[in-house]
């Protein structure tokens, strides 16, 4: 299971670099508004079907509405990634978009593991954390550079 996680999450990241790409390019043919609606509807039609055949009924969304609605922020943190790299991606070039996506994600989830936030385990913020995470903020601040 390690190991197709592991994969996942890659065929994720490479699958994210095509995604901030391909929805610049939809964004300049239609706008970016557009683009990050379509693209969000073309999503969750791909995600009920998954949910249809993976579980064989649509009771998750059930089960996501009686939880508790901070947890649908998660959501809305998606739309919010969408939508930037939907605008960002044309006018700053993938590498930019992707470096600084990148290097929040780091950066946050850094602090997440630091305090334990939403009920996960606390893990330790030592040097070389800190580190990586300085590092690839100054390399999404290098690609900036044109």
């Amino acid at each position: 299971m390690t190991a197709f996680a592991v994969a996942l999450v890659v065929a994720g990241g490479l699958a994210g670099s095509v995604q901030a790409a391909l929805l610049g390019r939809f964004g300049d043919r239609i706008g970016s508004l557009e683009a990050f609606a379509f693209a969000t509807l073309v999503t969750a039609v791909i995600a009920l079907v998954v949910l249809a055949i993976g579980r064989g009924s649509l009771h998750g969304y059930v089960a996501a509405a009686r939880a508790p609605a901070w947890l649908w922020t998660a959501g809305a943190m998606g739309a919010l990634i969408v939508l930037g790299i939907t605008y960002a991606a044309p006018r700053i070039g993938t590498t930019a978009t992707i470096g600084i996506l990148v290097a929040g994600n780091l950066a946050m989830a850094a602090i997440i593991d630091r305090f334990g936030l939403f009920g996960l385990d606390k893990i330790p913020f030592h040097w070389p954390r800190i580190l990586g995470v300085i590092l690839l903020a100054a390399g999404a601040a290098l690609s900036l550079k044109k």
